[in-house]
């Protein structure tokens, strides 16, 4: 751990109550990576939510495929890690849900385009 970051987890340690001291020693708390990088992860769904306005003939497939097949794989992964990453895996799970929405949005688009043609 970098000394600025151990420097401002020991500064906000005397802050946390006890209520939530479980959570902030927690294996996967936020002294960890294993909290900090869900947290920011939730940007692509936030990004995912926002695409959901976007015309469906600007959609990248294949951008929208390997998200969705990087959710459903992190997902699976942060259950059978330990510990046990609970926030990993909501993350993952939304990343992959807005995803497989989009790729049903363009493939709807991309059959009512053929449907036109015939």
């Amino acid at each position: 751990m970098s000394k600025v970051y151990k420097l401002a987890v020991t500064a906000a340690d005397r802050f946390v109550p006890s209520k939530l001291r479980p959570l902030w020693e927690h294996e996967a708390g936020p002294k960890t990576i294993f909290f900090w990088a869900p947290a920011f992860k939730w940007g692509l769904v936030i990004a995912g939510l926002g695409d959901l306005n976007r015309p469906v003939e600007t959609l990248s497939i294949p951008q929208s495929a390997s998200l969705a097949a990087t959710g459903l794989v992190w997902s699976r992964y942060s259950l059978v890690i330990i510990p046990k990453n609970y926030s990993l895996f909501a993350v993952n799970v939304f990343v992959a849900i807005t995803n497989l929405y989009q790729i049903g949005r363009a493939f709807k688009h991309q059959q009512s385009l053929k449907n036109k043609q015939a």
